[in-house]
């Protein structure tokens, strides 16, 4: 009994159920409830660059060879493309059939409070964008936690150590240990996690209530199954293909679904991922380039979920999409859906910039959406979290880079206690 109680995905979980309960019947806690959720999210954000930094660092000036690092960036951004799009195709068929917009009231939202989200939607500039991954001053980069910016200047470093052959072998060797005790300090932070999950369930709940949910149940409804017809079918395919469980691995990162869910927030996990993708047989180097870039580039939940926002808007506005135009929607999500980051509230900002890029309707529309967001946010961000560790070891088991014995030590320790062993006595 004591071990069940002090075990974390436990706590997690009860943590989630205390956070609706509270939420529903004290809704007045919500305030408070987000400066737990926030100070849980800001503790772990303190962790993300310089654990970004190190690992890929690390991981580079490990490999050797420079042109693999091309090849390993090149194949994931490949892989992020075709799996974002299908997954962009996935939720607009789903949308045309179920029609969860189909019935609904027109009635408008609160439009000033999607002011903010609006106005950096229009600030959004794509080729800005793609040239902000230079950064200007890599202090303030790591001062604003800038993932793609960082992940840039650590490459070029991991380089440039790299080079350095034997010569730069002591401070590799620093980095090395500077390193392990930033996540030393991460599975201490990662203790609160129950505590991070309470106050964000019970934000969302108290503040938009659960009696908001009730008429958009059919389009949240539509999005929780696309997202879950997305990972045990397409995802569960690929798995498949490369030769490893999906059952297994969702089992293995269970505690990491779960604080999501809590926190909404795939960023509240990207460290403890990048630590469980190298435990689970993923080179280092791999996990650093990878994890990291697919937390820009490879969204599955946060596409599926604008591109049935979308349709769901035109099916309440009354806007008939012809075959074209949908095509179009598709062809502007391509590019939109890479625009967002790790964090929550990120998919409305992209959403609204979607919708103006489209022209399909006015921007103001996405209000109706603002109160149920929120508890969708879940979906999106657990779906790309699971998708970015399949990505990553896709990447590593294509490169040769994935090592099957510590899979299997990771992943049925009990079952395998003879490979097991043998990968203990090598490694130790």
């Amino acid at each position: 009994m004591k071990s069940i109680f002090s075990n974390l995905t436990f706590q997690v979980l009860t943590a989630i159920v205390l956070g609706i309960l509270v939420g529903a019947f004290f809704p007045g806690f919500a305030p408070h409830a987000k400066l737990i959720s926030q100070s849980f999210i800001n503790m772990i954000s303190m962790l993300i660059a310089p654990i970004i930094f190190l690992t890929i660092v690390l991981g580079i000036a490990h490999m050797g060879d420079m042109k693999k690092v091309g090849r390993v960036g090149g194949k994931a951004l490949l892989y992020f493309e075709i799996v974002t799009t299908a997954a962009i195709i996935i939720g607009m068929l789903v949308a045309n059939l179920l029609k969860p917009g189909a019935g609904i009231q027109t009635a408008e939202g609160d439009v000033s409070k999607i002011k903010s989200y609006t106005d950096q939607a229009g600030s959004i500039n794509w080729v800005e964008f793609l040239t902000h991954i230079i950064p200007h001053n890599i202090f303030e980069s790591f001062a604003k936690g800038d993932i793609l910016q960082i992940l840039f200047f650590a490459i070029l470093f991991g380089y440039g150590l790299n080079k350095m052959g034997e010569k730069g072998a002591s401070l590799l060797s620093t980095f090395d240990k500077i390193s392990k005790v930033f996540f030393n300090i991460m599975k201490v932070v990662m203790r609160l996690a129950p505590l991070g999950a309470f106050g964000g369930m019970a934000f969302s709940v108290g503040t938009y209530g659960l009696k908001t949910l009730l008429p958009m149940a059919k389009l949240m409804g539509s999005v929780y199954l696309t997202c879950f017809l997305f990972i045990f079918v397409v995802l569960n395919g690929i798995c498949r293909y490369y030769k490893f469980s999906l059952w297994k691995y969702l089992r293995y990162i269970r505690q990491e679904i779960l604080i999501v869910l809590g926190t909404s927030s795939s960023e509240s996990v990207l460290p403890s991922m990048m630590q469980k993708m190298e435990a689970i047989g993923c080179k280092k180097s791999v996990v650093g380039l990878v994890i990291p870039t697919g937390y820009s580039f490879n969204l599955d939940g946060t596409a599926i979920y604008l591109s049935m926002a979308v349709i769901f808007l035109c099916q309440v506005f009354g806007v008939d999409l012809s075959l074209g135009q949908q095509v179009s929607v598709l062809a502007v999500l391509m590019v939109t859906s890479k625009g967002a980051a790790g964090v929550t509230g990120s998919g409305f900002i992209v959403l609204a910039s979607t919708l103006t890029a489209l022209k399909i309707m006015p921007v103001e529309h996405i209000a109706i959406l603002l109160g149920v967001d929120r508890f969708m946010s879940e979906a999106r961000a657990i779906t790309n979290m699971i998708g970015n560790g399949i990505a990553t070891i896709v990447i590593a088991k294509s490169e040769n880079e994935f090592d099957e014995e510590k899979y299997l030590l990771a992943t049925s320790p009990r079952g395998n206690r003879k490979g097991g062993s043998r990968y203990l006595a090598e490694n130790h």
